[in-house]
């Protein structure tokens, strides 16, 4: 039966296949970012708020899914009927291109063209937004090493003592320790201790993400 709940359903549900958040899944159908955020969903009156039809329609060219395979989706307990591809692997990227603009959308998740694909680790409990980022040079020996592999989770509460990722504003993508944060500022302690710690004013900060899993 077709409702606002399982459309919106299907549409989450056609963004965790493809490994996008719902933003990052608007950024590729070339809409608003916040098209699909759950606080869109309904008005501030409590009125319930659909995805128009062109919407359904750019998603679908996007990420090149059918009109039954979408439908498909609007049942939440068949969502895990028909595995595809992606569901066994994740978005890889290098460090280095990190930082480069149309990665990642505004909450830290993968979005947009370029990525790699690697094997999902079976040790690594299976969550929507997860990816990869391997590491390039010495500058976070002696923990991670030159090509070490990264399992990054921007759905996971960060704390302090976390290993996180860290993008600025500025486009500097950085692995370190959280070792104090407050309403205004962060602290980040470095893994090389040949290379500074770091602190920012929250302002600086685009998104912090917590570590969850090394391949060493």
């Amino acid at each position: 039966m077709l409702s606002h709940g399982t459309i919106w359903h299907a549409i989450d549900a056609l963004a965790e296949r493809n490994q996008l958040s719902p933003s990052g899944l608007a950024r590729r159908a070339g809409l608003d970012p916040t098209s699909f955020n759950k606080s869109k969903r309904h008005s501030a009156d409590g009125r319930e708020r659909w995805p128009s039809t062109e919407s359904i329609a750019k998603v679908l060219e996007a990420t090149g899914a059918t009109m039954d395979q979408f439908t498909s989706l609007l049942n939440p307990n068949d969502t895990q009927a028909t595995p595809t591809t992606a569901s066994a692997a994740i978005p890889l990227i290098g460090f280095a291109q990190a930082g480069a603009g149309g990665f990642f959308d505004d909450g830290g998740f993968p979005a947009g063209q370029g990525w790699d694909v690697i094997d999902f680790p079976t040790a690594v409990e299976r969550r929507a937004g997860i990816y990869a980022l391997e590491v390039q040079g010495d500058s976070m020996l002696p923990l991670y090493r030159d090509g070490d592999t990264l399992i990054v989770d921007p759905g996971a509460q960060v704390r302090r003592g976390d290993r996180v990722v860290v993008k600025t504003r500025e486009g500097e993508v950085m692995a370190k320790v959280l070792t104090r944060q407050t309403p205004r500022t962060i602290e980040l302690l470095s893994l090389n201790p040949e290379h500074p710690n770091r602190g920012f004013e929250i302002s600086q900060i685009e998104w912090i993400a917590r570590i969850i899993w090394a391949s060493q």
